[in-house]
C-alpha cells in the first residue's frame, strides 16, 4: 500500500492473485427489460462481493495475528464473508451483530463457524461494543469497509468488468460503508464512470462528503445492506469526486420487484439500488454496467416487497 493507506490499482490486481484462485468469477449478465447488463455479485461465495475483500484480508494477516484471532461488525453479509474467510484460514472468529438483526444472517454466520456477539442493541452502539471487545481479546478487525486491504479485494469486482465490458460507460455500484464503491473506483476511475447510489434514507457517503469526515448518520432504508452509521475515511478520499445519485423506498422496491420477476434474480433489497437509479432514469450511459452485490433476503422480506404494487 501506499504511505497514506490509499490501495491503488497494482493492490487490486495483487488481491486477484490472492484470491483469484479462491473465489469464482460471477457471471455477466444482460437484461433486455431492464436495459443493462447486471454483474451478479449474489452468485459469489457467501452471497455477496463481501467474500472478496474478507478473505484477501485474512490471507493477509501474519501467523501471530490469526493465532490471536479476527473479530469483525456486520448485521449481514460482512458477518458471513467474515466468518466464511475465517474458516477457510482456520482461524478464529468473533462477529458483533446487534439485537434485531436477521436471524437467517446471524445461522448463516454461525454456521461459517463464526462466535456472534449479539450485546449491541443497534448499529449505533455496536461499534462501541467492537472496540470493547478488541480491547478485552486483542483479536484483528477485519473491517467491513474501511480497510485498503478488504477495499483492494472488493476492486476484483472491477477487475472482472472490465474484461467482461470494455465498452461500458459507466458502472453503478451501491454504496453502504463505502468499500465496495472504492474498490470499484481504485480499480476502474480512470477507465470507466464510476457511479455511487444510495437510498434517500441512508445516506453515510453523501453525508461524509458534505462534511469533510465520516458523519454518523441514522440509516433507514429497506436496503439494510447499505444501513452503515458511517462512512469509512478511505472512501471519503477515494471518492471525492465521484459522481453520485440518491434513490427513494419506492424507487429500490420497484427495481427489486423487476430484478426478481424480469430478470429473474433473487437479489437482497441493497443489491436493488443501482437498478433504482437506472430505472428511474437518473443515470445517462449508453452502457451501463450495474452491480448486483448481494441476494441475502430473507424469504419474509422478499415476499412482502413482491406483494406490494
Amino acid at each position: 500500500m501506499t504511505a497514506v493507506a490509499i490501495p491503488t490499482r497494482d493492490d487490486v490486481e495483487r488481491a486477484r492473485a490472492t484470491i483469484g484462485g479462491r473465489l469464482p468469477r460471477t457471471p455477466m449478465l444482460t437484461s433486455r427489460t431492464i436495459g443493462a447488463r447486471l454483474k451478479a455479485e449474489l452468485f459469489q461465495r457467501t452471497g455477496s462481493f463481501k467474500a472478496r475483500g474478507a478473505l484477501n484480508k485474512m490471507s493477509s494477516l501474519t501467523d501471530e495475528e490469526k493465532r490471536r484471532g479476527v473479530i469483525a461488525i456486520s448485521a449481514g453479509n460482512h458477518a458471513q464473508a467474515a466468518a466464511f474467510a475465517a474458516a477457510a484460514e482456520s482461524v478464529d472468529a468473533l462477529v458483533v451483530m446487534w439485537q434485531g438483526a436477521s436471524e437467517q444472517k446471524i445461522a448463516a454466520t454461525r454456521g461459517y463457524g463464526a462466535t456472534v456477539d449479539l450485546e449491541a442493541s443497534g448499529p449505533g452502539d455496536a461499534f462501541d461494543r467492537l472496540h470493547e471487545l478488541i480491547e478485552q481479546t486483542g483479536r484483528t478487525l477485519v473491517h467491513p469497509f474501511d480497510d485498503p486491504v478488504v477495499i483492494a479485494g472488493a476492486g476484483t469486482v472491477g477487475l472482472e468488468i472490465e474484461d467482461d465490458a470494455a465498452d461500458a460507460d459507466a458502472v453503478v455500484v451501491p454504496v453502504g460503508g463505502g468499500g465496495l464503491i472504492s474498490g470499484i473506483q481504485t480499480a476502474l476511475g480512470d477507465r470507466m464512470r464510476v457511479i455511487a447510489v444510495e437510498p434517500e434514507t441512508s445516506t453515510a457517503l453523501h453525508t461524509g462528503l458534505e462534511h469533510g469526515e465520516p458523519t454518523h448518520v441514522d440509516p433507514a432504508s429497506i436496503a439494510d445492506g447499505l444501513n452503515a452509521p458511517f462512512a469509512g475515511a478511505l472512501a471519503l478520499e477515494i471518492c471525492k469526486d465521484i459522481g453520485r445519485v440518491l434513490v427513494s423506498e419506492d424507487e429500490i422496491e420497484h427495481a427489486f420487484r423487476m430484478l426478481y420477476q424480469r430478470a429473474k434474480l433473487a437479489v437482497e433489497p441493497a443489491a436493488a439500488v443501482g437498478a433504482a437509479a437506472w430505472l428511474s432514469g437518473k443515470i445517462e450511459a449508453e452502457n451501463p454496467v450495474l452491480i448486483i452485490s448481494g441476494g441475502n433476503v430473507a424469504g419474509q422480506t422478499a415476499a412482502a416487497i413482491l406483494a406490494r404494487p
